[in-house]
Formats: C-alpha cells, sequence, structure tokens
C-alpha cells in the first residue's frame, strides 16, 4: 500500500512547476513596460533642448532687433535735408548786382529775386516730356532772365500772388521742338536769349493781365495777348512780356496781340480780342 502512494507525489510536484512558468511571465511585463518609460522619458528631454534652442533663437534674434538704432537715422536725413532747403538763405543772391552772376558761381535753388529761384527760368513741362536739356549756354543768357525776373516776374508777383511761368529761357534745342523745326535751325525768339516770358494769372483774364502790364511795369519791349478768346473763357492763351538785357539796347514798349483772324492766327497791334478794334 504504501508503494502505490508514492507515485502519486511526483504528480503532485508538476504543478508547483508550472507555478515558476507563471511568475516568469508575470514577471516579464515589468520588463516589457520599464523601455517604454524610458522611451517616453527621452521625447520629453528631447522636447527641452528644443524649448532651449528656442529660446536661444530668441535672444540670437535680439540682437537682430537692434538695427532699428541705425533704421531710427533716417528721420535724422530728412532733418538734414529740412535743414538744407530752410538753409536757402544762404544762397540768397537777390541783391547782388547782376554782373557778378556767372553760370560757374550760380546753383538752381539759388534765390535771384525776392520770390524766385534761378531753377523757374530754366522749366519747361515740354522739355521734361521729352527729356530735352535747357540750361542756359552763356553768362549772358543767365544775366538777361534774372533781369527779367527782377523787373518783370517779380512786380507781377507782388500785386498777384505766387505763380510759376509757362516758361522763361528756351534754348535752341527746345525751341525747335516746340516750332518742329530742323535740327539746323536757329531761333530768334527773345526766349532763346533769356528775355521773354510766358505767364498767366489763375482766375485773371488773360487780357485784363496785360493790360496790367502795360500800366504798371517801369519798361519792357513786347507785350502780347496770346491766343485770347474770350469764348474758350477769362484763362485761354497767355501773356509774353519780354524785356531786353542791359547794354543791349532800348526797348521798344510794344503791344500786340496774336488771335485767330479768318480762320488763321495773325499778329495785330494793340492788346486786344479781337482783329477788329
Amino acid at each position: 500500500m504504501t508503494t502505490r502512494k508514492t507515485p502519486t507525489k511526483p504528480a503532485t510536484t508538476e504543478p508547483p512547476a508550472a507555478k515558476p512558468r507563471g511568475r516568469r511571465r508575470s514577471a516579464t511585463p515589468p520588463v516589457t513596460t520599464q523601455p517604454e518609460v524610458v522611451s517616453q522619458t527621452p521625447a520629453k528631454t528631447a522636447k527641452k533642448p528644443a524649448a532651449a534652442k528656442k529660446a536661444t533663437a530668441t535672444k540670437a534674434a535680439k540682437p537682430r532687433t537692434t538695427p532699428p538704432a541705425p533704421a531710427v537715422t533716417p528721420p535724422a536725413a530728412g532733418k538734414a535735408r529740412g535743414a538744407s532747403r530752410s538753409a536757402n538763405p544762404t544762397v540768397d543772391r537777390k541783391n547782388e548786382p547782376i554782373s557778378q552772376f556767372t553760370l560757374a558761381n550760380i546753383r538752381h535753388d539759388t534765390r535771384i529775386s525776392p520770390n524766385f529761384l534761378i531753377y523757374e527760368l530754366t522749366r519747361s513741362e515740354l522739355a521734361d516730356r521729352r527729356g530735352i536739356p535747357n540750361h542756359f549756354a552763356s553768362d549772358q543768357e543767365l544775366r538777361a532772365a534774372i533781369h527779367l525776373a527782377r523787373e518783370v516776374l517779380q512786380p507781377i508777383r507782388d500785386k498777384f500772388g505766387s505763380f510759376t511761368p509757362n516758361s522763361v529761357f528756351r534754348g535752341h534745342p527746345l525751341e525747335r521742338a516746340l516750332k518742329n523745326k530742323p535740327a539746323s535751325w536757329l531761333s530768334t525768339s527773345q526766349h532763346s536769349r533769356g528775355e521773354a516770358c510766358d505767364i498767366e494769372i489763375v482766375g485773371m483774364s488773360t487780357l485784363d493781365l496785360a493790360n496790367w502790364a502795360k500800366d504798371n511795369l517801369k519798361d519792357f519791349d513786347q507785350i502780347i495777348c496770346e491766343c485770347y478768346d474770350p469764348t474758350k473763357g477769362p484763362n485761354s492763351g497767355w501773356v509774353h512780356i519780354s524785356l531786353k538785357a542791359p547794354g543791349t539796347g532800348e526797348n521798344r514798349r510794344q503791344l500786340l496781340s496774336y488771335i485767330a483772324s479768318h480762320g488763321k492766327m495773325v499778329y495785330v497791334p494793340g492788346l486786344r480780342a479781337t482783329a477788329t478794334a
């Protein structure tokens, strides 16, 4: 009987052998979970360097934002330009004798009368549009235009306020373009010598302006009421006024009108709106 119970003892020993296997399986999950926790930890630590990079990037960007310090300098440059414009009185030569002006000592922004600068005596819309240079070729032309500005343009400015002459000096290239002439043609207009100007006053009849100039200018060579047509409005046309340069002869004090008559433009004596008196 005892020998029969003995084989049953090994059968009871098999279940305990299965428990260690179960323990090994239960032991393996912690092993597998630990790498997962470890894999999350490096990811978090990887973000920290990225944040650190952003921090360093922002720190590096701060020096780049400091260039506004040089960017503040342009306003200073603007002030300098404004100062130079306000410093125009440093080239104010309105009281200097005409004989002292030369092409070598004149600037485009030089004041040659109380209200006119030298560049206003050569400006031309036609020259600007076509790219035609329009500059004084000699001291004689320069002085003639300054004399005209002082004796004709300035008195009109004193009476009627600010205005810009349509044209004063017109060199031969500009005269050719204006009158559609060949390259060999030389103008005889007083504009080409700096002795004439074309002017208008906004809101004032061109004929009235011509008559005012006749009665109030100290001297003139010609006053021409050009292309005036009252049916087209009081500002139609312009007034041509010329004045000879000092030392070039007496002024003629001639009055003319350049107006339409029988379908064509003609010069007639006197200041008038029609060809007939």
